[in-house]
């Protein structure tokens, strides 16, 4: 049985600055503005505020053809990354709530309001919305990142009632302003910034009706590449914030991001280490390992297809979902070991420019 909301939510509207991040983004950037602009929230309560990380696109022209009242532009100049955008922006903000947004994620008409009402309990910190994955891409990578993803809300609807969803969603979140503390260049805002309010008492809550639409990748290479990213920025920025993970400062959530986050990205170590354990007693003539070695070998077989194969959008389920997994994976050892050398990305491109510069 669903466990019923824990936390007092009513239909408030606070003032809100609507911050969207940019670079390169002038295919999408009319259609959210648009978007944004016709949100079904108090037009007096609700400010846009874009900032544009040295776009050289044209993206900036656009965006000066919505300036009013309630749309301002800001621009950093040389490509400091989204993080720093992000400290730059927030300098102007006098909201009450500060809701963080991409610029390919088009909201629904509510999703302000939805994010807002659980706002009511002054105990919550910061909401995050549901991204969904709605594209024209049918090949086998947006369909192994949609399965990811369906898997990915469950366990944010889960840790929400339990205490607090771990970290935000740069698509769809929304905090209180007071809470913001400026980040460092190599932070990555919406793991950092959920953490640092976390630790200072406060929860975050997952908001399944305030949801946002978005395009996958429709690449694996693209996927896996960022996810490579996310985990090199996440490990750095959770190290910093090491209170998050002390239960005597944060109770419950301490367990919540340690096995959602933490454990996670240790799994390629789990699996290397598991694999070879139950090799050893498979050649013991213990039949259960006997299995578990030869399905691990099953796995990395069908990995292996799927990587020698040239268009891997055309993948059958039973070798993408293989190939993602184990990829994935890698990928995050991959950014694991980056972190630990020093190595952080700081800037990237969307997949659009990406496939713009092709």
């Amino acid at each position: 049985m669903r466990r019923p909301i824990n936390h007092k939510r009513e239909e408030i509207t606070p003032s809100v600055t609507l911050i969207i991040s940019c670079y390169n983004e002038a295919v999408v950037i009319a259609e959210k503005l648009e978007n944004a602009l016709n949100l079904d929230y108090p037009k007096d309560k609700l400010r846009i505020l874009l900032v544009s990380d040295g776009s050289d696109d044209g993206t900036d022209d656009i965006v000066r053809g919505f300036l009013s009242e309630q749309v301002d532009l800001i621009r950093q100049e040389g490509r400091l990354g989204k993080t720093m955008g992000l400290n730059l922006a927030m300098e102007k903000v006098a909201s009450e709530i500060v809701v963080f947004s991409d610029a390919n994620a088009l909201y629904d008409t509510d999703a302000i309001r939805k994010l807002v009402r659980n706002f009511a309990d002054r105990r919550v910190g910061y909401v995050v919305g549901a991204a969904l994955y709605t594209d024209a891409h049918e090949g086998a990578s947006a369909k192994s990142e949609n399965l990811y993803w369906r898997y990915e809300l469950a366990i944010k609807t889960m840790e929400s009632r339990l205490h607090s969803v771990v970290g935000g969603d740069g698509a769809i979140y929304g905090i209180r302003s007071e809470l913001w503390e400026p980040l460092q260049q190599k932070d990555i805002n919406d793991f950092v910034n959920p953490l640092q309010i976390i630790s200072k008492g406060y929860r975050g809550i997952f908001e399944p009706e305030a949801r946002c639409y978005e395009e996958t990748a429709g690449d694996f290479g693209r996927e896996i590449a960022r996810k490579e990213r996310i985990v090199n920025r996440s490990i750095r920025g959770l190290m910093r914030v090491k209170t998050a993970m002390n239960p005597a400062k944060v109770g419950i959530f301490a367990w919540e991001v340690i096995s959602h986050k933490l454990l996670r990205w240790l799994i390629p170590a789990f699996l290397v280490v598991g694999i070879s354990g139950s090799a050893v007693l498979a050649l013991a003539h213990v039949r259960v390992f006997q299995a578990l070695t030869l399905g691990g070998l099953l796995i990395l077989s069908l990995a292996l297809v799927g990587h020698c194969k040239g268009d891997k959008n055309q993948l059958a389920v039973w070798v993408s979902v293989p190939y993602y997994f184990v990829m994935v994976n890698l990928y995050a050892l991959r950014g694991i070991v980056r972190a630990l050398k020093g190595e952080t990305q700081v800037v990237w491109s969307s997949a659009r420019t990406e496939r713009e510069r092709r």
